[in-house]
């Protein structure tokens, strides 16, 4: 299922960050960085009404206050650097299995959804984490480091995976990174956070 249909924070506010206002159109990767502690993990958790916050956030005439958490978070999808697994096996946390094209592409094995949760490297907790929430058909995506974990080589396989996904289906997107080499490659815009503001940061590769 695509989207049409962009993510807007209009005055959002939490801990040190004030008065956030930004529009991601569908299919937009926004890429935002700053220093540890700057607040990006906490604005992409409001985002994901996750946290209490001051302002608004809207996906398309739909707003957050308006609509169940459970239901936003459905459709408004956080990927945290470290995903969570409650279940014995991979498989077990997909609704909908995905494709074998899908693991090759992130570099995984075909048989990786009947890997024990106990034998998963760090990076392949992400990369399975990644799989498990786009394979959800979400409508917007929110990405927390969702390469940090990963060696040079695999991490622009993840992205160009992910980038891929996000065009074709139209999401909005808002992807934490700290590398600009990253940014470059995924990011249409670049925002930065400090001092409790958004300050967007120029590029000529865009």
């Amino acid at each position: 299922m695509g989207s049409t249909e962009p993510l807007r924070l209009a005055g959002v506010g939490i801990g040190t960050l004030n008065g956030i206002d930004l529009e991601v159109s569908p299919g937009e990767i926004v890429c935002l960085s700053g220093a540890s502690g700057s607040g990006k993990s906490r604005l992409l958790r409001a985002v994901a009404d996750l946290e209490p916050h001051a302002g608004e956030v809207w996906l398309g005439g739909q707003a957050q206050s308006q609509t169940p958490g459970h239901a936003w978070r459905r459709q408004v999808m956080l990927v945290p650097a470290e995903s969570h697994w409650w279940a014995e096996t991979v498989g077990e946390h997909f609704e909908v299995q995905p494709e074998g094209e899908a693991l090759a592409a992130l570099g995984l094995e075909p048989e990786a959804l009947a890997w024990q949760i106990g034998r998963l490297s760090t990076g392949e907790k992400q990369r399975l984490g990644l799989l498990r929430a786009v394979s959800r058909e979400p409508r917007a995506l929110l990405l927390d480091e969702p390469t940090a974990n990963l060696d040079g080589v695999t991490s622009q396989r993840v992205e160009a995976w992910l980038t891929e996904c996000i065009r074709t289906r139209g999401w909005p997107t808002l992807w934490v990174a700290h590398d600009q080499g990253q940014i470059a490659r995924v990011g249409r815009r670049h925002w930065r956070i400090a001092d409790g503001r958004l300050a967007e940061v120029a590029h000529a590769w865009k």
